[in-house]
């Protein structure tokens, strides 16, 4: 049921964790074979073409393994610029015959079973929790048989060739091909620092994606430490850095603050609604787009104007911008989630320390505005808010009082967060 299924979700998630550092080979194989991903891009019990009826197989999986999970649809120099044709146009990466060869690959995968491989196994619905986890099985009487031809690749006509065997080969090919590197870094790079990368930044990456074989820890590594990540010099600059996602805002001040859950389990609702929440959750995209495209530029904006890209725009607008500064208000004064249980008080279940721990050092330094400030920007900000911004917070903060001193100490902080995060200079990331 339900409770199956999200166990599977978690595994997925724990999956990616684990893998996170390692080979993008080792990666693509896992996320291949989980059976989440068997279902939610429909590999799951996955039959061979049938001339007699017509049928073909699912080629879901195979479309999207090629243009979101490694190559994309165009090809790629290293610096992730397009290569052009003798006419100057771009180049297809693979075509709707390279979709079919790889979706034959993709058959005779379903769930593993305590009875073995057989034919009431594939068909059957877990009866296990277990069987949401780990691997699917490759039942070879339900793989294709027949010649496989993708991305310049032929696996042969076989009845004895197993699952595995064809998905070694193309994964093999996929994991090779000239595209991954350029493709996965620029994209990274975006996601952890910067929107709009130089050429040269994305050459660098994915030099070192080829000279580690694709190890994953080691391309990370050198997106972080790029010169053109470090230089301070792109603190001031109006085209360096992203948009920070209304999901990593929430998370970056949790984590600045310190959360307490009451149940233990972090019971976190649902942050999808625009109005009342972040118009974003965890593992609730709309499609297999994700939230955002890494190539938007968002419409009329100046930043568009400057030919910029802002992919994270691409879910802001009047309604996300107030329900924002709202769902946060809320988490800030009275936490998020669900109500308490029996037992305890009927809070919500997660509470940033501020409020739960009277001896907390901002508390503390509350009585000290423009220490406490100088804290936050640490924290939040990594020393970046602008002098300006800071003294308009210290002067607010000042000027808050309540009922006695503690109140005033938390009301205090509260005041000095709000207005860190609501500020532009937190919500862009540089």
């Amino acid at each position: 049921g339900d409770n199956a299924y999200s166990r599977g979700v978690a595994d997925y998630l724990d999956m990616l964790g684990r893998q996170a550092f390692g080979t993008y080979r080792d990666l693509i194989e896992s996320v291949a074979l989980h059976p989440i991903m068997g279902c939610y891009l429909s590999h799951m019990k996955n039959l061979p073409a049938d001339t007699q009826t017509g049928r073909v197989p699912d080629e879901n999986f195979a479309r999207e393994l090629m243009q979101l999970f490694s190559i994309g649809l165009y090809e790629l120099q290293m610096d992730g610029s397009l290569r052009n044709d003798a006419n100057g146009g771009p180049i297809e990466t693979y075509g709707p015959a390279d979709i079919s060869g790889l979706a034959s690959v993709f058959t005779g995968w379903s769930w593993r079973c305590t009875q073995g491989l057989t034919t009431a196994c594939y068909f059957s619905d877990p009866g296990t929790p277990s069987q949401y986890t780990g691997r699917m099985a490759g039942y070879t009487r339900f793989h294709s048989s027949d010649a496989k031809s993708f991305l310049g690749v032929r696996i042969g006509a076989s009845l004895f060739s197993t699952p595995y065997d064809s998905l070694k080969v193309a994964l093999d090919r996929i994991a090779g091909h000239p595209n991954v590197g350029p493709f996965l870094s620029k994209q990274l790079i975006q996601r952890l620092v910067t929107s709009n990368p130089s050429a040269a930044y994305v050459g660098r990456v994915s030099a070192v994606f080829a000279s580690s074989s694709g190890n994953l820890g080691a391309v990370v590594k050198a997106i972080l430490l790029d010169p053109e990540a470090r230089d301070e010099a792109q603190l001031t600059s109006d085209r360096f850095g992203k948009v920070r996602e209304p999901i990593l805002r929430f998370t970056a001040l949790s984590r600045a603050t310190g959360v307490h859950s009451d149940s233990g389990f972090y019971q976190l609702t649902s942050t999808i609604d625009e109005g009342q929440s972040l118009g974003q959750s965890p593992l609730s995209a709309p499609s297999v787009f994700n939230f955002f495209r890494p190539g938007y530029m968002s419409p009329g904006s100046r930043s568009a104007q400057s030919g910029l890209l802002a992919p994270e725009l691409q879910i802001a607008n009047e309604t996300t911008a107030a329900g924002y500064v709202n769902f946060m208000a809320g988490l800030i004064h009275h936490g998020v989630g669900r109500a308490g249980f029996e037992g305890t008080a009927k809070r919500l279940d997660i509470q940033l320390n501020i409020n739960t721990d009277d001896s907390h050092p901002w508390l503390v330094l509350a009585d000290r505005p423009s220490e406490l400030i100088a804290e936050i920007n640490q924290a939040l900000m990594y020393g970046t808010m602008p002098p300006t911004l800071a003294q308009k917070i210290t002067d607010t903060v000042a000027a808050v009082s309540g009922s006695d001193a503690l109140t005033t100490r938390r009301e205090r902080v509260r005041a000095a967060l709000l207005l860190t995060i609501a500020s532009p200079d937190f919500e862009v990331q540089r």
